[in-house]
């Protein structure tokens, strides 16, 4: 029987040492889709199943010279990027796009943790507009994330569009902070909704859940599926973990990925 090679997905994310989120979110996502991991950590952090306390952003040159030399080595299929936490980090991460334009990035645009913290620094939201969003394949922000990346105070629809005028070729704003009793979330791609995905609204929080998303959706790209059933899939997938989550801490509940 011929052995079959899995795709590799590149991704740039925090260390969580709860393993609700980031990196291990990543690497856990990824493998239950077929697909390898090549982690990358774009920053350390101080955190609980409540809240993030402090984080430090590794040095960029570091990123970067990893990142190269995984480029170098192996064939990647896909790259995810999460928690960036400095401009320095995105630009460093930029330059590696200018020659590997051909590899669909997608993108969850971390700014603040679920307790609350801001993930910030050093001008981050205008480096992730002006370097990154451009050249991603599927951006998945929540609703608070796509209004403060766009500056946009009320409209969730109009930062998509923004989000897709910065160009980004999809946007799939997820809908969980919506006050809805479904959570519905939307798939935008030249400002018109490609799809909604309606899922029952589960009544804990949950901790590292957009991390699966968006790396259950790389893996997923990586395999050269198509946008909408990679979207749907991930989506799937995501709500599985969150139905079968664990409450591990004293906090929010950690997804399950082990299905």
């Amino acid at each position: 029987m011929k052995k079959i090679t899995p795709p590799v997905v590149l991704c740039f994310s925090g260390l969580d040492p709860t393993g609700g989120a980031g990196i291990q979110a990543d690497i856990e996502s990824i493998a239950n889709h077929g697909a390898h991991a090549a982690p990358i950590i774009t920053a350390t952090t101080v955190q609980d199943t409540q809240n993030v306390i402090s984080f430090q952003p590794i040095d960029a040159s570091i990123i970067l010279k990893q990142a190269r030399a995984i480029l170098k080595d192996m064939k990647i299929s896909a790259i995810k990027i999460g928690m960036l936490g400095s401009g320095e980090t995105a630009e460093a991460i930029y330059t590696l796009f200018r020659q590997h334009r051909d590899i669909p990035i997608i993108l969850d645009p971390i700014l603040v943790a679920g307790g609350g913290t801001s993930l910030i620094r050093k001008n981050l939201i205008d480096a992730i507009n002006t370097l990154i969003i451009p050249s991603t394949y599927i951006v998945t922000p929540n609703i608070p994330e796509a209004l403060q990346l766009t500056n946009t105070k009320t409209a969730p629809e109009a930062a998509a569009k923004i989000l897709n005028k910065l160009g980004a070729e999809h946007v799939l704003l997820t809908g969980t902070h919506a006050n809805n009793s479904d959570v519905i979330h939307k798939l935008y791609k030249q400002f018109e909704i490609q799809k909604f995905f309606k899922y029952k609204r589960l009544k804990h929080e949950y901790h590292g859940s957009g991390c699966t998303l968006a790396a259950s959706l790389a893996a997923l790209i990586a395999h050269k599926m198509e946008p909408v059933n990679a979207c749907q899939n991930a989506l799937d997938y995501t709500y599985k973990t969150l139905q079968h989550a664990n409450a591990l801490g004293h906090g929010q509940l950690i997804p399950n990925r082990n299905l």
